[in-house]
C-alpha cells in the first residue's frame, strides 16, 4: 500500500497489478485454507473462516485506502451493504471493521502535499488564508480529505482538498473497466451468503459515471448551493453553506457542521430513529416532486443526525435531475399500484423505457404482484416499521435472476438516464431498515405525492415553512 506522503499510483497497468496480487492471494488463500477447513470441527471452522476472511478484508481495505480514486469509491459503496442486512450475522462484524474505516478515515496525505493544493488553488498556503487550518484531516474519502478550519471572525470551517494525482488515477481507473469488475469481484469472495447476483458491468458503469462528476469541486459547489438555497431555514433539513471565495476546482469550503455519524445513530434512541428516518425519507422525495432533484449518492456516511431530530445532509457531487414529464410518469407508478391496476403499471414502465412496448411476454398481473413488494411500508397497515430483512428481501426479489421473480426480472431493461434512481430508492430503503424506522408511510407519501394535509408533526413543520416563503 502506498505510504500517507506517496503520490498515488498513476497508469492502468500500476492500478491494475496490486488488484491482481490481492485477488491471486485471496483465491489461494481461501484454497488452502478449504482443505484445512475439511479437518476442523464445527466450531474450529467457524473461527478459522472468521479469521480468514477477517485477514482477506483487512487487506482489501487497505489496498482501496491506499489507491483513492474510482476504485475506492467502490469500496467505500460496497462496504454500506451490510446495512441493508445481505450479509449473514456471523460475517457482519469482520466485514464492518474491515471497511467501515474507508467510509470517514481513509489512509490521510502529507499535510505538505494539502498545502502545496490549497496554495495552488487559492493562491497562498492555508496559514495565510485561514486564520486557523488543521494540518491533520477530520475526514479522509475517495476524492479528498476534509480539514477544520476558520476565518477571523472565528467561523469554523470544513475544507475539504482533492488528493494531488487524483484526476489522472481516476482517469486511470474509468478507463480500465476490468480492475474495477475486480474489485467488485473480490468483495464478493469475502461474503458468504451474498443473496443478489451482481451485473458487475452495470456497477462498474453507474461507478464511473458517478465519480467522473465529483472530480470538479465547483460543480459540486452549484449543486450543493442549489439545495441550500431550496431547503434554507427549513426547520427539519440542513444544507451547509458553501464559501465560494474560498472554493476552487479542488477545494471546497464549508460551514463546519457536528453530528452524530451513522454508527452512532444507530445506537440512539428509537424516537430519534424514526425522526430521523423520516427527515430523510422527507428529503429524499420531496425534493424529487418539488424541485426534481436527486442527490445520488445516498449512502449513510453523507448525513450528520442531530439530537433534536434534524439531520444534515452532505455531498453533493453528483445530483440527478428529471424533468416535469418524467416525474409524472414515475407518479404513474404507485398510483396504479395502489389502485391495483396491473395494465396501468405496464404501461407506466413502458413510459419510462423500463419495458419494450412491443414486448407482450409479460405477465401484468406478475408485474403487479412483483412491483407491490417495493411498496409494502404504504400498502402494510399503518404505521409501519422498516427492517433490514425487507431490505435485503426487496434487493432479491429485484435483482435475482434465479429467484421466484425471474420471468418479470429477466423483461426488463434500465435507460441509462434512470440507472441513478433504482440506486437511491434502495440506498434509502436499506437506510431506513438500518435504523428500523416507524411513520405512517402511506400518509407521508400521499402528502408529499399528491399535496395532502400534513400527515405528521414534521409534515406540519414543512407546510409551515412552505408557506412562510410564498
Amino acid at each position: 500500500m502506498p505510504r500517507r506522503d506517496d503520490p498515488l499510483p498513476i497508469g492502468r497497468l500500476r492500478r491494475s497489478l496490486p488488484l491482481a496480487a490481492l485477488t491471486a492471494r485471496t483465491i489461494g488463500g481461501q484454497a488452502s485454507q478449504w482443505v484445512r477447513l475439511r479437518r476442523a470441527g464445527e466450531d474450529e471452522r467457524l473461527a478459522k473462516e472468521l479469521a480468514l476472511h477477517a485477514r482477506q478484508a483487512q487487506r482489501y481495505a487497505d489496498l482501496m485506502g491506499g489507491m483513492k480514486g474510482a476504485i475506492m469509491k467502490l469500496g467505500q459503496i460496497l462496504s454500506f451493504v451490510d446495512s441493508a442486512g445481505l450479509i449473514p450475522d456471523a460475517y457482519q462484524q469482520v466485514w464492518k471493521d474491515a471497511l467501515a474505516g474507508l467510509r470517514a478515515d481513509a489512509p490521510p496525505m502529507d499535510p505538505a502535499l494539502v498545502a502545496n493544493v490549497v496554495q495552488a488553488e487559492l493562491g497562498s498556503p492555508p496559514d495565510r488564508v485561514f486564520a486557523y487550518f488543521s494540518p491533520r484531516p477530520i475526514a479522509a474519502a475517495s476524492i479528498g480529505q476534509v480539514h477544520a478550519a476558520e476565518l477571523d471572525d472565528g467561523t469554523e470551517l470544513a475544507v475539504k482538498v482533492q488528493y494531488p494525482g487524483v484526476d489522472q488515477a481516476i482517469r486511470s481507473d474509468l478507463a480500465n473497466t476490468e480492475a474495477l469488475a475486480m474489485v467488485v469481484k473480490m468483495a464478493l469472495t469475502m461474503l458468504p451468503g451474498f443473496v443478489p447476483n451482481l451485473d458487475v458491468r452495470s456497477v462498474v458503469a453507474e461507478i464511473a459515471e458517478r465519480v467522473g462528476e465529483e472530480l470538479d469541486y465547483r460543480t459540486e459547489a452549484a449543486n450543493q448551493q442549489e439545495f441550500e438555497a431550496i431547503y434554507r431555514d427549513h426547520p427539519f433539513i440542513h444544507i451547509p453553506h458553501v464559501f465560494d471565495e474560498l472554493s476552487s476546482a479542488r477545494v471546497l469550503t464549508m460551514e463546519m457542521v457536528d453530528g452524530r455519524r451513522w454508527e452512532a445513530a444507530l445506537e440512539s434512541p428509537k424516537q430519534l430513529r424514526d425522526r430521523w428516518g423520516e427527515v430523510i425519507n422527507r428529503f429524499v422525495w420531496a425534493s424529487l416532486e418539488r424541485h426534481g432533484l436527486f442527490n445520488a449518492d445516498p449512502h449513510p456516511g453523507n448525513y450528520l443526525f442531530h439530537e433534536d431530530g434534524t439531520v444534515t445532509f452532505l455531498d453533493f457531487g453528483c445530483v440527478k435531475r428529471f424533468t416535469e414529464e418524467q416525474r409524472r410518469k414515475f407518479n404513474a407508478l404507485p398510483e396504479a399500484v395502489i389502485a391495483g391496476d396491473a395494465a396501468a403499471l405496464h404501461r407506466g414502465f413502458v413510459a419510462l423505457g423500463f419495458l419494450p412496448a412491443a414486448d407482450r411476454k409479460v405477465d401484468e398481473q406478475r408485474l403487479l404482484e412483483w412491483y407491490r413488494l417495493a411498496y409494502e411500508p404504504m400498502l402494510a397497515p399503518q404505521p409501519y416499521t422498516y427492517t433490514k430483512r425487507f431490505a435485503a428481501d426487496l434487493v432479491a426479489a429485484h435483482y435475482d435472476p434465479a429467484g421466484p421473480w425471474s420471468d418479470v426480472i429477466r423483461r426488463f431493461d434500465v435507460p441509462k438516464d434512470l440507472v441513478f434512481l433504482n440506486r437511491i430508492v434502495l440506498g434509502l430503503e436499506s437506510v431506513l431498515g438500518a435504523l428500523e424506522a416507524t411513520a405512517d408511510w402511506c400518509a407521508i407519501d400521499e402528502e408529499i405525492r399528491t399535496g395532502a394535509p400534513p400527515a405528521t408533526d414534521l409534515g406540519l413543520q414543512d407546510h409551515e415553512w412552505l408557506v412562510s416563503r410564498r
